[in-house]
């Protein structure tokens, strides 16, 4: 007897910004991958389906994008946190990297 089947994997790649186009806010967005892989005898062997998707976390909608959106996307949020190694924006009030500059709560 031989057991095979499917398993699906669910990666998140990013969390974008982006205007949603279901609700039209401007919203944080998570850029996922999902991969189904051929299973024998329980142990994933190779992947045959590959997805990707935005879906916003205001509203909830789900839009598939093609790989190369996708892409793009992702080396647009690479690009972005470039040199920024806590992902906060620069000149933050209260960002102080390596313990630099004054904390008003100290007296």
């Amino acid at each position: 007897m031989i057991i095979f089947g499917t398993r699906g994997y669910l990666y998140q790649l990013a969390i974008l910004t982006l205007v949603c186009g279901w609700c039209g806010n401007p919203a944080a967005h998570t850029l996922r991958k999902r991969v189904t892989k051929f299973t024998l005898f329980f142990v994933p062997l190779f992947p045959f389906s590959t997805k990707y998707a935005t879906q916003c976390t205001f509203c909830g909608g789900e839009q598939q994008i093609p790989k190369e959106q996708a892409e793009q996307l992702l080396a647009q949020h690479a690009a972005s946190q470039q040199g920024n190694p806590y992902g906060q924006p620069q000149g933050q009030p209260g960002y102080a990297p390596n313990g630099q500059g004054q904390n008003p709560y100290q007296s």
